[in-house]
């Protein structure tokens, strides 16, 4: 029998905690140890995990508790794995619920002894049109789920061998620690095998507030690691996104210029800004198939670019 251990980090996940651990329980295949590192909650979360009743049915799935007051999810991470007695580790993240097939299809792989690691997908969980515009900035839709699709901390499981040659997950990153993992897992060549039923429900931030904080999060780690172009990802590598997304706003900031000088420049930036507009309402509507998703996307795109931009120049300084 395959042994896996399933690493999870945690802060301030009262609401969401419980219900991972649930769903872990209630998989087809259970794994051999659960290992939670929390980053020093200051809600109940710790309270939540250690009084979690773990089933006499479970009762051979050990349990490990870890407080780490202040460590990043990248030394989260790191001290749940070394703490880990298996050789293949399964991760998932709070504020996401396995589907009861997850640990046995993202495992599967792992008989083939040339499979470093295997990336499952998420189904993005939407309470209205909001939320399900929030889809098309935040994750990857599954139509786009192809041969390039780059393994997350949200459904993700691999040997504990290449977690090692990798160097492990960065710890000075507070966000965008496993897209800088899958970066390097790229740079060594981990041979990376794909599972698109491997799926968690990945619930969506329910303010714009909560979306614009998650996304400048992101930019600001992706600039702290300095990865401009993966070899995979190519020129949609993130950091090379926020800098066309920078030069955006900066050719439209001197139409602006230009166009208090000399008001020939003003129907080419009205135009531009109408096809922006235009193009952010459709790309979110042509995803969703609904309307006021697609209206939706037109303030999102503006938090979003603004969110990255911030992000982005703070990561650099």
């Amino acid at each position: 029998k395959m042994k896996i251990s399933i690493c999870i980090t945690t802060l301030n996940e009262e609401k969401t905690i419980a219900p991972l651990l649930k769903s872990i329980l209630a998989q087809t295949i259970k794994p051999d140890e659960v290992i939670i590192v929390d980053g020093g909650s200051t809600d109940a979360t710790a309270s939540v995990i250690s009084n979690f009743k773990f089933p006499i049915s479970n009762e051979n799935i050990k349990f490990k508790f870890l407080i780490s007051k202040g460590a990043s999810r990248g030394k989260g991470r790191n001290l749940g794995i070394n703490l880990s007695k298996n050789a293949i580790i399964a991760m998932t993240d709070a504020g996401c619920v396995p589907e009861k097939f997850w640990l046995q299809r993202i495992t599967e792989p792992f008989k083939n002894s040339k499979v470093d690691v295997v990336a499952g997908f998420y189904k993005m969980k939407a309470k209205n049109t909001f939320e399900a515009a929030e889809k098309v900035f935040l994750g990857v839709v599954p139509n786009k789920f192809n041969q390039n699709f780059l393994p997350s901390t949200r459904s993700i499981a691999f040997r504990k061998s290449i977690w090692h040659e990798a160097g492990g997950f960065a710890e000075k990153l507070f966000s965008a620690e496993d897209t800088f993992f899958a970066y390097k897992l790229v740079k060594i060549k981990a041979n990376l095998s794909r599972v698109k039923n491997a799926r968690v429900e990945w619930r969506m931030p329910s303010t714009l507030q909560e979306f614009f904080i998650k996304l400048m999060s992101y930019a600001k780690a992706d600039a702290q690691s300095n990865v401009f172009w993966n070899p995979l990802k190519r020129f949609s590598s993130h950091n090379i996104k926020v800098i066309l997304v920078l030069f955006r706003y900066l050719v439209s900031l001197l139409l602006l210029i230009f166009s208090l000088k000399n008001s020939i420049y003003l129907p080419l930036l009205i135009s531009l800004i109408i096809l922006y507009i235009f193009w952010s309402f459709w790309k979110v509507f042509r995803a969703t198939g609904e309307l006021k998703s697609g209206f939706w996307g037109i303030i999102l795109q503006v938090t979003a670019d603004f969110a990255v931009m911030i992000g982005f120049i703070h990561g650099l300084f």
